[in-house]
């Protein structure tokens, strides 16, 4: 997936200014990849999903806890979970992958 990072980076910010997009879709899957900056906004997910660090390096909070990350951590959300990235570097990039029912396979 790094192979494309530089094709996925030049769609950002994208014409409203978002810092995320997505660059892949197929069936219940979507890749988007998210570039924030200074603040994480994403709000929880309607899908489970898995976020694979590009670059950079920062805290991912989740379930109460602090979880520090670098590049090719790969970091578990399910479904509908608040989660947040925090004191990341002003190089961090993110991979995130989103699959199955809404709601998550849980559900």
């Amino acid at each position: 997936m790094n192979g494309r990072l530089p094709q996925a980076l030049a769609l950002l910010p994208g014409t409203g200014g978002e810092r995320d997009r997505q660059v892949l879709v197929h069936r219940s899957r979507r890749v988007e990849v998210d570039a924030p900056c200074g603040t994480d906004t994403l709000q929880p997910q309607a899908q489970d999903g898995l976020s694979r660090v590009a670059s950079g390096s920062g805290v991912f909070r989740h379930r109460g806890e602090r979880i520090p990350f670098r590049p090719g951590d790969c970091l578990f959300v399910p479904a509908r979970h608040d989660h947040r990235f925090e004191q990341f570097t002003d190089d961090f990039v993110t991979w995130a992958l989103l699959w199955g029912p809404q709601g998550g396979e849980s559900a």
